[in-house]
């Protein structure tokens, strides 16, 4: 199983939707509604399953809105520095859509997964 196929399952359980609506590019909280409670029992559910620590900041996207205020003139970079799993892809894909609402995607959360486990 890979980790996208665990986290659509988790996503699947605690949402009590079909695994199947859950893609890579799904938008956690602006496809699947995801609320604050959810994303703690996905952090709780994150280090069992996977044996790692879940920061909420860097696994969530919490803070980006506030790393981003506080940029100057280098989103990029500090986006890079803030959350260094994600690609230089991605942080522009982000900066482009940030506007919209909540950008964390559930291809996120794979890569943070990935990026924990070995850094760990």
């Amino acid at each position: 199983m890979t980790v996208f196929e665990k986290i659509q399952g988790i996503l699947a359980d605690i949402l009590d939707v079909d695994p199947e609506d859950i893609k890579s590019e799904t938008y956690v909280i602006r496809d699947l509604d995801v609320e604050s409670i959810d994303l703690l029992e996905l952090a709780v559910s994150l280090s069992a399953d996977f044996h790692i620590d879940v920061a909420d900041d860097e696994a969530f996207l919490k803070d980006l809105r506030l790393h981003l205020g506080g940029s100057g003139n280098d989103a990029k970079g500090t986006l890079l520095e803030k959350y260094p799993y994600l690609t230089p892809e991605r942080v522009a894909e982000i900066l482009l859509d940030e506007a919209k609402g909540p950008v964390l995607k559930v291809k996120d959360l794979v890569d943070y997964v990935i990026w924990r486990a070995e850094t760990a």
